[in-house]
């Protein structure tokens, strides 16, 4: 006699999880089993995986026809995560297991041959939408740190499959998931390392203050790199909400979910040679790259001109969108990428154009050709130029003086993040629209008729225009003054170094 069983168990799209029925079909014929429904390579070797499981647990394997659908047909599985709930349906669909919590429950976890639960990646999006429907979620014990920090929801571990049949039989209760404690927190560098430069911090403070994108330019070893990696140092905590963002990234990555990065702003650091791919993501099943892995954090690009043209064009959109689409024939995702821009470049081929203690060896048309290779569409999408000079050997060699650390200018940059929060509801300075932006700047006509002059003598973008105005009402926050004064324009447009080269 023909029996079936239904188990729910989630897919991954993306950062979402659609729901996915696991139908399996038990009835008369010669011994075998299929799956339809789109199943990649890894979910068709199943099969062997669950069939070993079910029989190293000392459980029947039915010696009848299977047939599993994973519906919706038309959306592809992949991956070992649909192990645990194959491995279900077919015990229940059996009798071995009782089917009365299966319409409350979500399973996913990959299989080992003797029956033990495995980690997978991309839990916490399912999580997510297990929460939202109300649904308890059973994962591999691996896994149950991650499901635990979503608190709305009910998540259950599981070691064996065993386990999973003795709570199903309610012979046993499984362990609710537990939020693991941080630890090796790696610590963050303190941008009181950084002997002087004193207007490349001052434009640190600002970029993390209003969410601005940098670029630093300079002679080798003036510390350009050793700034940019103090950036996050200095970035207010992330929200309960962002975190879950860059964590369900994070998950999905090849990178995997670490807890110790809970709440700390993501930094990426891609090498030069990466690919369009790398940076924006792709593949036949699309993944996130590292725009989306910098997600409400920072993207720093060192050497920015010996990247590809081709690879640092594809950054314009999502820099004025925060989110990137990657279309296939098959299919089509989503990434969020709201991340800040931090780059760095040398002024010329050989590093040392404009530097007052060596000569410049190149030839006009060598700098010319050098600067070419980032596009002016993007530099007119990076608020601030700033010029790192070289620092004297003397002051390399005084001892440190009484300079600020990161927690200082932390406290600056929070407030004046929180002002912004408020004020824009819920955006950063950087992120404001045109018509916002009037809502927000007050500013005097005859201030504003002098920042036209600028901008009308320095041949501007309108767009460029727009990012001098938020700059500057960046810098009155970190004064917390509701007016944009004189010397605020005049110090957001003094971060223009390439406009007036």
């Amino acid at each position: 006699m023909a029996k079936l069983a239904v188990v729910y168990s989630r897919a991954q799209s993306g950062i979402d999880a659609p729901l996915v029925r696991v139908e399996v079909h038990l009835s008369r014929g010669l011994p075998g089993l299929s799956i339809v429904g789109l199943p990649e390579t890894a979910v068709k070797e199943s099969k062997d995986r669950v069939r070993a499981a079910i029989l190293n647990s000392n459980l029947e394997f039915p010696q009848q026809r299977i047939t599993i659908n994973l519906a919706p047909a038309d959306l592809p599985k992949e991956g070992g995560r649909f192990d645990l709930p194959i491995a279900i349906g077919i015990l229940v669909a059996s009798g071995q297991v009782s089917s009365d919590r299966l319409t409350e429950t979500e399973f996913v976890g990959e299989l080992s041959l003797g029956g033990q639960l495995r980690t997978i990646r991309g839990v916490l999006p399912v999580a997510v939408k297990s929460a939202e429907n109300n649904r308890v979620l059973v994962v591999p014990k691996d896994n149950g740190a991650e499901s635990a920090l979503i608190s709305e929801g009910v998540n259950k571990t599981a070691d064996n499959l065993l386990q999973v049949c003795a709570w199903l039989n309610q012979m046993d209760d499984l362990p609710n998931a537990v939020k693991a404690k941080r630890f090796n927190i790696k610590p963050i560098a303190d941008i009181s390392e950084v002997k002087g430069q004193i207007q490349a911090k001052r434009a640190l403070e600002i970029a993390a203050a209003g969410g601005h994108n940098l670029l630093f330019i300079g002679p080798p070893g003036t510390g350009k790199t050793m700034l940019a990696s103090r950036m996050r140092g200095i970035m207010p905590p992330l929200t309960e909400q962002q975190a879950l963002e860059t964590a369900a990234i994070a998950s999905i990555s090849s990178k995997g979910f670490d807890i110790n990065d809970w709440f700390v702003p993501p930094y990426r650091n891609p090498h030069h040679s990466a690919s369009a791919v790398a940076l924006v993501g792709g593949g036949s099943n699309p993944k996130p790259g590292e725009i989306s892995l910098s997600h409400f954090g920072i993207l720093f690009l060192d050497e920015l001109p010996e990247f590809s043209r081709q690879v640092l064009e594809v950054l314009r959109e999502p820099i004025e969108s925060g989110k990137v689409t990657i279309s296939r024939a098959a299919r089509q995702a989503e990434f969020p990428a709201n991340f800040q821009l931090i780059a760095a470049m040398n002024p010329c081929p050989c590093g040392y154009f404009g530097d007052k203690e060596r000569v410049c060896s190149c030839s006009a048309m060598q700098i010319e050709r050098y600067r070419a290779k980032v596009s002016g569409p993007l530099l007119d999408r990076i608020d601030m130029h700033v010029e790192v000079a070289r620092i004297p050997y003397k002051d390399l060699r005084k001892p440190g003086k009484s300079v600020e650390n990161s927690d200082t200018l932390r406290k600056r940059v929070t407030a004046a993040r929180e002002i912004q929060l408020q004020r824009n509801l819920g955006q950063t300075n950087a992120q404001l629209g045109n018509k916002d932006l009037e809502r927000v700047i007050h500013i005097s006509e005859d201030n504003l008729q002098m920042l036209e002059g600028i901008v009308e003598k320095l041949k501007l973008s309108a767009r460029a225009y727009h990012r001098i105005l938020k700059l500057s009402r960046t810098i009155a926050d970190l004064e917390h003054s509701e007016i944009v004064e004189k010397h605020h324009l005049l110090e957001a447009v003094s971060y223009r170094c390439l406009d007036r080269a």
